[in-house]
């Protein structure tokens, strides 16, 4: 008799949805337990075999919780705004809301036909006004926020400017406002609002900049840097050009996104590559003078020690003295270059660029340590605008960039570090002294690496032209799109320049209905062309603005999904905060490693904010961070319809039911692994539910039979062992050795006659996280009433875990040569007794003097014989 897979299937998934047994009570007096999966984004290929791993892990777990004893908060919802539902609204004149409706209902369908144990009452889709209300809800909070250095917070705007009209820019000179910035508290009284709002953009934790963006003419909108190779890959174009931009100003927050790193139980390679995309580093800045122009080329440096060795310096192409340094001679060289430059990605310029290119200004830079040293200028695109000041000084004695471009340009190399230099290698020791690095100015010969630093940041400081610095890679988060599918931003700009934002009871800011899709012409989204929505009045003064045209990149919407999940339904708040108390920090979260870096990075930074301004009670969100494994094709590569090894769940679950999908791709190998697919895999997990099914139908004409009959020690024995083990694999995400165990069971319980039901009820529980169909109607059929969700997880007991006899290895001068069962309590003497009995031991020590016997309690007898 096979199991009915289709039959039972539907008939639990029915029963679930009728009696919302997976709804969660948030006011719940349980322990609380969030399991929480990364939200997919729909797209119209629907679900592949990935995606069901991720969410099969995260369903195990939420089983076993509510079966002991927690409140289980494991909710499902779509991160629905992005370019593709966009583009195909473009080309076919179908509005994106039309397709992310039809790509989230087969989402929910597929999602549904796994028996994924989601409380759909909590769904949620970035695309809907009551959530993106939230989006910009928080966006306000943030633009109407600055950071204070002396609090190391965010606070109000309003804080900073009851500060400024009482005490003036004193205390902000020349760090948050640029040099030749400042004002008393009268002057601030008697600035225009546009004047303020000038200034006060120099703090908002949102502003606008005139940044390099990867535009895409064809799409009509800037692309995030992770963006390019796709869409390169389809045929577009993108090129580098500088944009007005919307900002966040995430740089702040950058220290303390370091810090709490601590607090995060994650992957060491995802803290690794939060670390590195953080970039800290402890540096000197410097100014290098050009006396053509008469400006200061103002560069950033973790090697001050190393300043003698500076041969040239190296401008990013986009750095604003370009122009002012480029020679006549040069001119026409340079434009082409930065042209050249503006079509490739921050990748193909850094990482990618294997062979260095560059052109030369024509103009000269004085060394500060020796004035009478002229060190070139040269323009590459390997010195990127957006780190550091976008000019280094290049030492290609000791930095391998460097050395690589000097050779080609044939430019100096100046070695000032002692220690032996390789052919073709810089040398960048911090362990060495410098030599070749004294002047007039300043005596570096002889210094370690620390002294020199200390030195060359002192004299620098002394004498104006540098201050040490704490530099961080990590850029402020480019947040504007030109598209018309994602949130509006709630801003509004009057004619004379100044923004506002709109109040909270303006919100949600709702996108208006398009028949047009694509690029408004003008650099500006497709915003641009709803003439009536754009035209705002003020509610409070009557003036006229036009409302802003971009709209909020697609990470925005998965920023905080998490609190809203707590409380979905609040009108009123983002979210009640004795539930968020009493919720966060989310205990489990589960997701591709794809999104190591920005994702978790943004929703960190947002957290932080909402911390700040006391929204939320925690300072991380995530406690727990889990990474599955990609699943590959049978051909071990990664599945795409151009290799033609897609796997459809939707075929599987339809051939073998979701309990089979389900427990295969928690068998196929460790969690955190990538693993090929496997359609004998997948026959063979088959195979073992009828073979489970067919354990309790026993009975005449295969019908169930379970007997009343006490169990018998080894049957116990099995029991507890995979009770037990079942528990600790699902606590560990070792799924694959659950499974195992589960196997080993229904190997001995085959073979066994005897069908005792205190023995194989308990072993329905610890299957139902796994295979809860199968699990659910086997409950039914033992006699239960009720749904095993909530059923107590068994317990274990220790005695049936412990063997009666033990294993003893022998060893002839510590290599072994046999084993014997005994006892365990054997004692000393008699263990060594039966090791000499040993058949296959004796030939290793038999007539040779025996110098020493060595037993190892438990485990081992060692004969140490002469010769």
């Amino acid at each position: 008799m096979n199991y009915p897979f289709q039959d039972i299937e539907q008939k639990w998934q029915k029963y679930w949805d009728d009696h919302q047994t997976f709804r969660t009570n948030a006011h719940s007096s349980k322990p609380k337990y969030y399991c929480l999966d990364m939200f997919p984004y729909p797209s119209g290929a629907g679900l592949h075999v990935g995606h069901p791993e991720g969410y099969t892990a995260t369903d195990i777990i939420s089983r076993l919780k509510r079966m002991e004893g927690y409140e289980v908060l494991h909710p499902m919802g779509w991160d629905a705004f992005g370019l593709p539902a966009e583009r195909y609204a473009m080309t076919t004149g179908i509005h994106p809301r039309t397709t992310t409706k039809n790509n989230i209902d087969t989402f929910r369908r597929q999602i549904k036909s796994l028996g994924l144990s989601y409380d759909w009452e909590r769904e949620i889709s970035t695309t809907h006004p009551d959530y993106y209300r939230w989006t910009q809800w928080i966006f306000l909070q943030i633009y109407n926020s600055y950071f204070d250095r002396k609090q190391n917070k965010a606070v109000p705007i309003t804080q900073l400017i009851k500060t400024l009209e009482t005490e003036g820019s004193r205390a902000f000179e020349g760090i948050e406002l640029p040099k030749g910035i400042q004002f008393s508290a009268a002057d601030w009284k008697s600035k225009s609002r546009k004047e303020k709002e000038d200034i006060l953009s120099h703090f908002r934790l949102v502003y606008e900049a005139n940044i390099p963006v990867n535009w895409c003419e064809a799409l009509g909108t800037v692309l995030a840097n992770e963006e390019v190779e796709e869409w390169t890959s389809k045929g577009y174009s993108v090129e580098r050009k500088p944009m007005r931009q919307y900002m966040m100003r995430i740089t702040s927050y950058a220290e303390r996104l370091l810090n709490d790193l601590s607090l995060c139980e994650w992957p060491p390679s995802t803290l690794e590559m939060q670390r590195n995309w953080i970039g800290k580093s402890e540096g000197l800045e410097l100014s290098f003078h050009v006396p053509s122009v008469q400006k200061d080329i103002t560069v950033y440096t973790t090697r001050p020690d190393t300043i003698f060795g500076a041969t040239y310096l190296v401008l990013a192409p986009e750095h604003p003295l370009v122009a002012e340094l480029t020679t006549p001679e040069q001119k026409l060289a340079v434009e082409t270059y930065q042209k050249d430059c503006s079509l490739k990605s921050d990748l193909e310029r850094t990482e990618l660029n294997k062979d260095k290119t560059g052109v030369f200004t024509g103009s000269y830079a004085q060394l500060p340590t020796d004035a009478t040293v002229k060190v070139p200028i040269y323009i590459s695109d390997y010195v990127l605008i957006s780190y550091g000041t976008g000019a280094i000084m290049a030492v290609p004695a000791h930095d391998q960039r460097d050395y690589d471009f000097a050779v080609k340009f044939q430019l100096p190399i100046k070695q000032v570090i002692d220690g032996k230099m390789e052919a073709n290698l810089a040398f960048d020791s911090k362990e060495s002294v410098c030599i070749n690095s004294s002047s007039t100015e300043v005596q570096l010969d002889g210094k370690s690496y620390k002294d020199a630093f200390q030195t060359m940041s002192n004299w620098a400081e002394k004498k104006g032209i540098g201050r040490k610095k704490i530099q961080f890679k990590l850029r402020d988060w480019l947040f504007a799109r030109q598209r018309y599918w994602g949130e509006p931003i709630p801003l509004v700009h009057f004619e004379d320049g100044t923004p506002k934002a709109l109040s909270e009871k303006e919100l949600p800011l709702v996108l208006p209905d398009l028949e047009e899709f694509k690029p408004s012409g003008t650099g500006e989204s497709p915003l641009a062309l709803a003439k009536d929505w754009l035209v705002y009045k003020d509610p409070e003064t009557g003036e006229i603005g036009k409302r802003e045209t971009n709209t909020m990149p697609q990470w925005a919407g998965s920023c905080y999904y998490y609190l809203r999940y707590i409380d979905p339904r609040n009108n009123d708040k983002l979210i009640d905060p004795e539930l968020e108390k009493m919720w966060m920090p989310v205990e489990v979260y589960v997701g591709g490693a794809e999104h190591a870096v920005l994702h978790l990075l943004y929703s960190r930074f947002w957290h932080k904010i909402l911390f700040d301004l006391g929204f939320v009670s925690t300072p991380e969100p995530f406690k727990k961070l889990v990474h599955q494994g990609l699943i590959l094709g049978e051909d071990k590569g990664k599945m795409s319809k151009s290799r033609g090894n897609v796997v459809n769940p939707d075929d599987v679950v339809s051939e073998y039911g979701a309990d089979t999908l389900r427990l295969f791709e928690m068998f196929m190998g460790p969690f955190e692994m990538s693993k090929p697919w496997s359609k004998n895999g997948v026959d063979g997990v088959f195979r073992f539910l009828n073979r489970v099914w067919r354990l309790f139908h026993t009975g005449e004409n295969e019908s169930f039979f379970v007997e009343d009959i006490e169990p018998n020690e080894a049957e116990l024995k099995t029991l507890h062992r995979t009770i037990k083990k079942v528990k600790d694999d699902i606590d560990g995400f070792s799924f694959n050795t659950a499974v195992s165990q589960m196997m080993i069971f229904i190997n001995e319980f085959t073979s066994n006659p005897r069908k005792p039901k205190k023995v194989l009820e308990p072993f329905v529980l610890a299957l139902s996280p796994f295979a809860p169909h199968l699990a659910e109607e086997l409950w039914a059929k033992l006699g239960h009433k009720e749904s095993l969700a909530y059923h107590p997880y068994p317990k274990w007991d220790e005695r049936y875990l412990i063997d009666a006899n033990i294993t003893i290895v022998v060893q002839v001068n510590g290599k072994m040569r046999g084993e014997f069962l005994a006892p365990r309590d054997i004692e000393e003497k008699e263990a060594l007794s039966l090791a000499k009995e040993v058949e296959k031991a004796k030939p290793f020590w038999v007539g040779k003097e025996i110098k020493k016997e060595i037993y190892v309690k438990g485990k081992l007898v060692n004969i140490v014989v002469a010769g």
